[in-house]
């Protein structure tokens, strides 16, 4: 069955952002600022484009949900990535690469070591509407995850994503658009490691994931529908609707391709469904993801226990922009573990009031979030779950080109 799965990825299509490129012909490298800084050949037979961007955080957080004494002060560079993308010989061939710099950025509590390297795309476009991608990227998982970080209205992205999304893999990338009648379709899909970014690739199995997104209202302004927030006050309404599935065969790691090692390889299928709207400076979204396996639980011979993370999650967001480019939103975000796991897991509730100034679009950007957060931890025997709740505030300025 798993090479039907193999076969049926590897043919499917998919969509992602095109890179356009400088036709024009200079005896010297053409500089480019419109979008980060580009350089190109004089006979435009190669491109590159340099992008960098730098999120600077503090955070406050209490004691508890009653006792707001400061606990915990956060005061870090949470991001610092640089860029670079363009196309080689002529614009069929693109490339695109992305490093990062900031320990957040390079997965050190999970693997005790820098990992340095986020993404490494070839791509070939076979025409407009079909092209295909080899090497490292974010799988098209759910949309939170393919939204960049660097376009989100909050400063953290929801628990739901950070327990169940499925991150950056290794692999074959296929990406296909078109439209049928005022309809517009996108489909994703991959065949990778299963691994996640540090992939060595030591068992048979791999991950099969697609990706399928229906703009019934058209597309939205200025890609819209991969940024958080109405920024460009949608003319009229848009809509998209998004639904996903993916299988990794003999995973190793407790969240697929995140999180630490399980003791044995374990079968995972998550199934992922989303929603978007957006209408005037409004912006209303919902995710819904889930993750389960046959048997989550592994133990080695000292008789210790790591296990998959399985159960669901959903998480909404509500925002308006005003036309002097603040924005207010709120957030609502529920995950709870699977009846399996929940006495060695918390259940969690999160609300967060974002308030963002956009001096430039998501490129220079002030934000400040207060988020209410607790956990319930379920115990064997014991009927009344115990609450640990908690403040948190936070300022970020993010700054990019």
């Amino acid at each position: 069955m798993h090479r039907y799965f193999l076969w049926f990825f590897i043919l499917s299509l998919l969509l992602v952002v095109k890179v356009k490129a400088q036709t024009e012909l200079d005896e010297r490298a053409i500089v480019n600022f419109k979008k980060g800084l580009g350089f190109y050949a004089a006979d435009s037979t190669i491109a590159i484009n340099l992008k960098f961007r730098m999120q600077n955080l503090v955070g406050l957080t209490t004691v508890s949900g009653q006792d707001l004494n400061i606990h915990e002060v956060e005061a870090r560079v949470k991001r610092l990535r640089l860029r670079f993308d363009g196309f080689m010989k002529n614009k069929d061939i693109t490339y695109y690469m992305q490093l990062g710099f900031a320990r957040y950025d390079q997965d050190w509590d999970n693997t005790q070591s820098p990992n340095i390297i986020r993404d490494a795309m070839v791509y070939y476009h076979f025409n407009e509407k079909f092209y295909m991608g080899f090497g490292q990227s974010k799988l098209p998982g759910n949309r939170q995850r393919v939204i960049s970080s660097g376009a989100q209205q909050f400063i953290d992205r929801s628990p739901v994503n950070n327990n169940f999304s499925l991150d950056r893999d290794f692999g074959v990338f296929a990406y296909y658009s078109n439209e049928v009648g005022p309809v517009n379709i996108n489909f994703k899909s991959a065949v990778s490691t299963g691994e996640g970014r540090v992939c060595t690739k030591t068992d048979e199995g791999f991950c099969y994931t697609g990706r399928l997104e229906i703009l019934p209202l058209g597309e939205f302004s200025e890609n819209g529908d991969y940024f958080e927030g109405d920024l460009f006050h949608e003319k009229t309404p848009k809509i998209s609707l998004a639904g996903g599935f993916s299988f990794n065969d003999n995973a190793i790691k407790t969240m697929g391709q995140r999180g630490t090692e399980l003791f044995q390889e374990r079968d995972m299928y998550n199934k992922l469904f989303d929603f978007l709207f957006k209408y005037n400076g409004w912006a209303v979204s919902s995710e819904f993801i889930s993750r389960n396996s046959d048997n989550p639980f592994t133990v080695n011979g000292n008789n210790d226990t790591a296990f998959v993370y399985e159960g669901w999650g959903v998480n909404t967001q509500l925002s308006y922009c005003f036309r002097n480019h603040y924005e207010l939103a709120l957030r609502y975000a529920f995950v709870k573990p699977s009846d399996r796991i929940k006495t060695l897991t918390p259940e969690n509730n999160m609300c967060v009031l974002g308030v963002s100034k956009y001096l430039k679009k998501h490129l220079l950007k002030v934000q400040t979030n207060i988020t209410y957060n607790n956990n319930y931890y379920f115990q064997q025997g014991v009927n009344k779950p115990l609450l640990k709740d908690k403040w948190l505030f936070q300022f970020q300025v993010e700054m990019g080109i």
